[in-house]
């Protein structure tokens, strides 16, 4: 989902980070308020005082989406899911999820924590908005009445039952409770989704034919981005036949090693242009050491390959990077997705069993799709 991120600090555990796209949806939003909103709205000031008004909007709500957030994430924190952090991106924001819920009750409680946070968030700025009195700074009163009000667009908008908004959620946990059917919930959740992403795609191109080209063109950007996500949640659904697979069943052949002692260019002909992998997995005897990467062979200048060893490069792996035998195979599949490997290392005791591949995964999920469950559900 996202590109280049900047991290931003750490909240309760959390980590906040903001995508690179944040920064133009930033800038446009204070140039909307400081030459629309806020002149139209709050007459008699100069255009400086309505470019700080429209500075201090945008960071207002930047900080009532990380509140929106982060009410998400303390609430999954509360059931048990391993939350990642929070990232704001283009369209908002996202509570980065290591797992997904595991029943209707946790994925409700979860989706409907952000747009309580967000109407709550409403009530306390019309009230301070109300309660300012007319000797108050005009500027105040309208950052605060801003405020108030976009919260209460950004609590009914992600109300709205489809998925992948607060509401699909929602919809979703209902649907699940109901049938106790996670597929059929997920299903119906993520056709509600498609269809209002439709119509918002419908709509803005009616906007765009009337000639207001920046106003649909984003309804139309927004409505591809919920179908996106819609029909990706449908194939998240296929891979939850990993769950409760652990990763050693995947395990098969003699994982290529490199020795910490082998020397750069050998690494790059005998193995690198050989087998076309992107980690591969360093080992001294019998105990795995670490990993090395194409990026750590590239970042070395060619004409030091011939004296320089694997050893000199090769650093520990992640655990993002690194799973365990008897770990669940789906919850190492989704840290693939998220690093951008299709292979990780599995350890035990500092012991190489094997390399996990994705494509093994893949070609799992697509065999148990074209046969029917067992009375077991495996």
């Amino acid at each position: 989902m996202f590109g280049r991120s900047i991290r931003l600090f750490t909240v309760f555990g959390f980590r906040v980070s903001v995508d690179a796209s944040w920064i133009f949806i930033a800038l446009l939003v204070t140039w909307t308020l400081a030459v629309g909103f806020f002149p139209a709205n709050f007459e008699g000031m100069n255009p400086p005082a309505y470019w700080m008004m429209g500075i201090a909007g945008a960071l207002g709500l930047f900080g009532s989406i990380i509140l929106h957030e982060l009410s998400h994430s303390l609430v999954a924190r509360r059931y048990g899911l391993n939350m990642r952090g929070i990232t704001l991106f283009l369209f908002g924001g996202v509570a980065e999820m290591n797992e997904e819920p595991r029943n209707a009750k946790t994925e409700f409680m979860m989706a409907i924590a952000g747009p309580l946070m967000s109407l709550l968030l409403a009530g306390v700025f019309y009230l301070a908005y109300r309660g300012a009195g007319p000797d108050a700074p005009l500027w105040l009163t309208g950052v605060l009445f801003y405020l108030s009000i976009i919260n209460l667009v950004v609590a009914g908008f992600n109300l709205i039952p489809a998925f992948p908004l607060d509401g699909g959620r929602v919809f979703r946990a209902a649907i699940w409770g109901w049938t106790k059917d996670i597929g059929k919930a997920t299903r119906a959740a993520a056709a509600g989704g498609s269809i209002f992403a439709f119509l918002l795609i419908g709509l803005g191109l009616l906007s765009v034919m009337q000639g207001n080209l920046v106003g649909g063109g984003w309804w139309i950007l927004i409505g591809w981005f919920i179908h996106a996500a819609a029909r990706s949640s449908r194939r998240q659904l296929g891979l939850r036949v990993l769950a409760g697979e652990p990763v050693r069943r995947f395990l098969h052949g003699t994982p290529i090693t490199v020795p910490p002692g082998m020397l750069l260019d050998r690494l790059v002909d005998e193995y690198i242009f050989r087998y076309h992998e992107y980690l591969y997995p360093v080992v001294d005897g019998e105990r795995f050491v670490g990993c090395v990467t194409v990026a750590d062979v590239r970042a070395v200048p060619r004409e030091e390959w011939p004296y320089r060893s694997v050893a000199s490069i090769a650093r520990p792996c992640s655990p993002e990077i690194m799973a365990r035998p008897e770990e669940d195979a789906l919850g190492a599949l989704m840290r693939m997705q998220r690093s951008g490997t299709g292979r990780m290392p599995v350890v035990d005791h500092d012991e190489l069993l094997g390399m996990l591949d994705a494509r093994d995964l893949v070609a799992y999920v697509q065999t148990r799709s074209q046969l029917p469950a067992s009375k077991s559900g495996h």
